[in-house]
């Protein structure tokens, strides 16, 4: 990649392109949050993508899915092509493992991951992404969006950051008992979630950013944890007063042993 492509980046350091180069980043689930991060991790410079989905486009998908086409929902072409395309076409030396399956039916490449973004509909895919980040040492940015009520409807949404030896997402009051188990209960009547194209960008922006300051500390911020709520209505982002609030020094629910393969005991 030349050094004029990325010269307007020069703010994030004088070594943030070798850095930025040499991470790989995993992208689970790359509908309307998961195509935008992929473009923009692309077009800053990423070249080593994990990138999960088993879903194909359809023409509802075209309100929101960027880099999907009209006729790539006439052919149902898997989501999976349309990230690869948008990422080869910007980095056409990048190196992407891409598989058109769920990542727990192949966990081993996610492992390789510095950074792994994930854009899943549920509490209990959060939780299982959480725990396998954990244990190999991952970040995880999760990303979310709904729209609920009406008269207005509330557009809504949240980006969170949990890092090895940081505060989990149960320590900051998104994963909660309550929120998986209401979850559980009416599993498989869900129903089709409201989406658009612009809390999904404000979102995966957001969450890019986070991964960025990752790997380059260009703010000097260091965030061990992050949880970022979005009004979509108001046009605000804002950081949770349940983190504001938290003093934590150690997460009750990762021990530090708690990495690598799990160990199965003989019984």
């Amino acid at each position: 990649m030349s050094m004029e492509r990325t010269s307007r980046q020069s703010f994030l350091g004088p070594e943030s392109d070798s850095k930025i180069a040499s991470v790989t980043v995993g992208v689970v689930g790359l509908g309307g949050g998961g195509s935008h991060i992929v473009q923009q991790l692309a077009h800053i410079g990423f070249r080593n993508f994990v990138i999960y989905d088993d879903d194909v486009v359809e023409d509802s998908n075209l309100n929101r899915l960027v880099g999907g086409t009209s006729t790539d929902a006439l052919s149902e072409l898997p989501k999976l092509f349309v990230a690869k395309r948008v990422i080869f076409h910007l980095v056409p030396d990048a190196i992407i493992r891409a598989f058109p399956l769920k990542w727990q039916e192949c966990p081993q490449p996610l492992r390789e991951c510095h950074i792994v973004f994930g854009c899943v509909d549920s509490y209990q895919g959060r939780a299982e992404l959480e725990v396998s980040c954990r244990r190999y040492l991952a970040h995880y940015v999760d990303v979310g969006m709904d729209v609920h009520g009406s008269d207005p409807p509330v557009v809504g949404g949240q980006v969170v950051q949990s890092s090895p030896g940081g505060a989990c997402m149960r320590c900051m009051g998104f994963l909660t008992s309550d929120r998986l188990a209401k979850e559980a209960a009416r599993y498989g009547d869900v129903g089709a979630r409201p989406q658009v194209v612009w809390p999904n960008g404000v979102l995966a922006s957001t969450a890019v950013g986070l991964g960025v300051d990752l790997v380059c500390d260009w703010t000097n911020i260091r965030r061990p944890a992050e949880y970022l709520v979005y009004d979509g209505n108001k046009g605000t982002i804002t950081r949770s007063i349940t983190l504001r609030n938290l003093n934590l020094e150690v997460c009750p629910h990762f021990l530090t042993s708690d990495v690598g393969e799990p160990i199965e005991l003989e019984l």
